[in-house]
């Protein structure tokens, strides 16, 4: 275990940067970016085999010149996560822009292409490999008011599907996680955008996103990474093509 090689888009805060912990905890070898300079920074001063890169995951130059760094250095991939994501705009389908929508979907969809057609190679080669994509309990049931989050979160799912078909027969397994509303910052940022659109407070929109749950509250990232660490682990070798929820039970979005 402490030989593996991890490499993580967007490890610099919140569910990927407990991800890069986990990993980096077990004694992997991790290498991750960001744009968040100040976030890498003190993961690398945390974690001595922890290495970090600021990287815009859209810009195919950047990820193409960070991969090949990385890939170089680990001599390798055992397991590819890709988190990078950003919730996108709150507005009605009808008041979105196509600069935004596609800002989204750049980010939390064309960026797992561009990691997954330079690591996918190295890891058929290799014989073996875990592709990790994060997509969201918004591709399993579609999120009003966020349509092209939830567009590209449920094209992860088919992206995640395609890829362990094709790299199966290399014993490579590529699965995605769900996860539902998780605590920190990102959610705060997008409870208050929930708030200004429609005028609820922010305390009453967390209680109706707590209690569409059948466990009534947020995951933590630490129960993400659980799962990350076990779908990479040898106790997962045979689960592939699947999409994983961690969310409490959604059963609606809403409980009024």
């Amino acid at each position: 275990m402490s030989a593996r090689r991890i490499i993580i888009t967007a490890a610099g805060a919140g569910i990927g940067r407990e991800i890069a912990s986990r990993f980096a905890g077990e004694g992997a070898q991790v290498h991750v970016c960001d744009l968040d300079q100040q976030g890498l920074d003190q993961l690398a001063s945390q974690y001595a085999n922890i290495r970090v890169a600021r990287v815009d995951v859209t810009d195919e130059a950047a990820v193409d010149a960070w991969l090949r760094d990385a890939l170089s250095n680990l001599g390798g991939c055992d397991v590819l996560v890709n988190n990078a994501g950003i919730s996108g705009p709150t507005a009605a389908v009808e008041e979105m822009t196509l600069d935004t929508w596609r800002q989204c979907l750049a980010i939390n969809l064309d960026a797992q292409m561009l990691t997954c057609r330079r690591v996918v190679p190295v890891m058929k080669a290799q014989m073996s490999g875990c592709i990790i994509n994060m997509s969201s309990t918004a591709g399993l049931f579609g999120c009003p008011f966020r349509t092209p989050y939830a567009a590209a979160k449920w094209a992860v799912i088919g992206f995640t599907k395609s890829v362990a078909a094709e790299a199966g027969p290399f014993n490579i397994r590529c699965n995605a996680i769900c996860p539902g509303s998780v605590d920190g910052d990102r959610m705060d940022r997008v409870i208050a955008a929930e708030a200004a659109k429609t005028g609820k407070s922010q305390d009453k929109v967390r209680a109706e996103n707590a209690s569409g749950t059948s466990m009534r509250r947020f995951a933590k990232a630490s129960e993400i990474a659980d799962l990350c660490q076990y779908l990479a682990s040898d106790a997962a070798k045979f689960i592939s093509g699947q999409a994983i929820s961690v969310d409490g039970h959604t059963e609606t979005y809403h409980s009024e």
